[in-house]
């Protein structure tokens, strides 16, 4: 296996004009220690994130379906495991999680159906809007719309730089896959 181009850095890499982000969530995942290769990206992508991951009207479990979808369909290994830990902790069932990498029922379908039309068709159509819009909110699915967007960088990042899987992560889903 070669050596990405972008590895995660480490406490002793990281960058100055970001030092106050690595004791935050930058500093926490790899994910964003790759980005720390990019101190300006990551200065700018904090606000965002803060948004899409703590204040978003889709709240902790909508949000976990728009994930975990866009991680089913990018094919990321690292998002997956991740929010696979997240879900659970928010009280997920194994089967629950398993069935987005499908068309499962109810609201959880409608959110898969509309992340997949964002990835497949760049946009929703009149009709899967209007029933998000009653299910979520107009704000929901502005968020919903950003989460993908969020997450898709993400996931060319992860997967371009073939970016580690977190060691606590691993470790927690090593004794209990899914």
């Amino acid at each position: 296996m070669t050596k990405p181009p972008l590895p995660p850095l480490a406490d002793e890499q990281w960058p100055d004009d970001i030092a106050d982000l690595r004791g935050g969530f930058a500093g926490a995942l790899n994910v964003y220690r790759v980005m720390a290769h990019h101190p300006a990206l990551l200065r700018a992508w904090a606000p965002l994130r803060q948004h899409v991951v703590k204040e978003t009207t889709l709240g902790p479990e909508r949000s976990e379906v728009v994930i975990l979808r866009t991680a089913h369909r990018f094919g990321s290994a690292y998002e997956w495991a991740h929010h696979v830990s997240r879900a659970r902790k928010l009280g997920f069932s194994d089967e629950r999680i398993s069935a987005l990498h499908g068309l499962p029922d109810g609201e959880d379908g409608l959110i898969v159906r509309a992340v997949d039309a964002l990835l497949d068709d760049r946009k929703l159509s009149t009709d899967l809007e209007a029933d998000l819009a009653s299910a979520i909110g107009h704000e929901g699915v502005l968020d919903l719309i950003a989460t993908v967007g969020f997450y898709s960088v993400l996931g060319y990042i992860l997967m371009t730089y073939d970016t580690p899987l977190d060691a606590d992560i691993a470790a927690e889903l090593e004794p209990n896959p899914l």
